[in-house]
């Protein structure tokens, strides 16, 4: 199972230089996997949550493209109605032949509907937009020669039932996100059995979960996966492997402003994950 990190690219204290710095710690802690998050107008709803400013995954993945020379880059999730489809395939395509075919496209479906007014798209059919726009996509990909992408891999986020028939019907991946450790497992049948439904092989298990790592075990039966101490981390991890996941995502932002200015504390915990990982892979 490889692991992955989703590196915070948006709030104040994040400039090139942090973002060169994660890029290169995730890299020399030897995951597999560098993500980042996306959001295009920085308006109210989206401020509250992700303030400026806040790095357009593209342009900064092409960027840590030149920074990084192992690492596969991808994106959790880019709001598939916010571009127009051939712009995305063309930008995907070339991104992934300038980084070596290391993209990785986490897609969904978006949340901010003052983002989706202020660029002229439809909120309510963000669903069906996110469809017509994959099947696009692909349809570039396969088809035209100038637009050859490479095989990038579709990771298909959203956690409600429709994520999941996306990500069979269009995907290649299931990526939900920050998700109980009971739900994850009760989601990863309903997956299988809607692949069954709809006569589609079962997609990839992909999921990101937080990392927020505590002194004391934390027993809410509310608890999301990756919130605990290291201990309760590292199992959550090693039962996402148990369940047949390819891949998770660490996402160490959850919330803390300081965190964006201080990495380090979230640096250790990712020293530690991946030091067990080692160990885990070895047996």
């Amino acid at each position: 199972m490889q692991i992955g990190v989703n590196v915070p690219n948006f709030a104040p204290g994040t400039d090139p230089d942090v973002l060169r710095r994660w890029a290169q710690t995730v890299e020399g802690l030897g995951f597999d996997l560098l993500m980042v998050s996306d959001h295009i107008v920085v308006t109210p709803d989206v401020a509250e949550q992700y303030p400026a400013p806040f790095y357009e995954p593209f342009t900064t993945l092409s960027w840590l493209a030149g920074v990084t020379s192992r690492v596969r880059l991808g994106t959790t999730v880019l709001i598939v109605p916010y571009r127009h489809p051939l712009l995305m395939a063309r930008m995907a395509a070339n991104l992934n032949r300038l980084s070596g075919g290391r993209l990785v496209l986490g897609v969904g479906v978006g949340w901010a509907r003052q983002e989706f007014e202020a660029l002229g798209v439809p909120f309510q059919r963000r669903g069906a937009l996110t469809d017509d726009h994959l099947r696009a996509m692909r349809d570039a990909w396969q088809n035209t020669d100038d637009y050859d992408s490479g095989a990038i891999p579709i990771w298909v986020g959203g956690n409600s039932e429709a994520g999941m028939r996306r990500a069979v019907l269009l995907g290649d991946a299931w990526h939900p996100l920050r998700v109980a450790p009971g739900r994850l497992a009760e989601a990863a049948a309903r997956l299988k059995t809607i692949a069954a439904d709809l006569g589609r092989p079962v997609p990839a298990l992909v999921p990101r979960i937080a990392l927020q790592e505590t002194r004391e075990p934390v027993t809410a039966p509310d608890r999301l996966a990756g919130v605990g101490t290291i201990d309760q981390i590292t199992d959550d991890i090693d039962q996402i492997r148990l369940l047949g996941a390819e891949a998770v995502v660490l996402d160490p932002f959850n919330g803390d402003l300081t965190e964006i200015r201080q990495p380090e504390r979230a640096w250790r915990t990712l020293a530690a994950v991946a030091a067990h990982h080692r160990s885990q892979e070895g047996r």
